[in-house]
């Protein structure tokens, strides 16, 4: 059974980066063909896919996000991770990462979840 857990501040102050970590057990993020997503729910909304690292390092990115997000990884802790620039009130929201067994871009479900952190932005 795979786990993510997700780590970072839960608050962050507007224009600053916001950076966050999953963890993940009980497989690794090398494994043919998985695929880590990053995903949110600001509150009021659904949910938003922000973007993913594939087994091979292959990095895909929305086009909401693209110009303010980098997802990256490290093997040797097996863990990836989000960064988003200059944040607003707006990216408020629970933040998710996912995996999938197989990429699918575009699509909704995954196979595994995280539980969520809450990042508040705020001065």
């Amino acid at each position: 059974q795979v786990r993510l857990q997700e780590s970072g501040p839960g608050l962050v102050k507007p224009s600053q980066t916001l950076s966050l970590t999953c963890t993940v057990s009980g497989g690794s993020i090398t494994t043919s063909h998985y695929a880590w997503n990053w995903v949110r729910r600001p509150p009021g909304k659904g949910l938003q896919w922000m973007g993913v690292i594939a087994y091979d390092g292959s990095i895909y990115y929305s086009p909401s996000f693209k110009s303010r997000t980098a997802i990256s990884r490290d093997t040797t802790k097996n863990q990836f991770s989000l960064h988003l620039s200059s944040v607003t009130p707006e990216d408020t929201a629970v933040y998710y990462c996912a995996m999938q067994e197989e990429l699918r871009l575009g699509a909704t479900e995954y196979d595994w979840w995280g539980q969520g952190t809450q990042v508040t932005v705020s001065s």
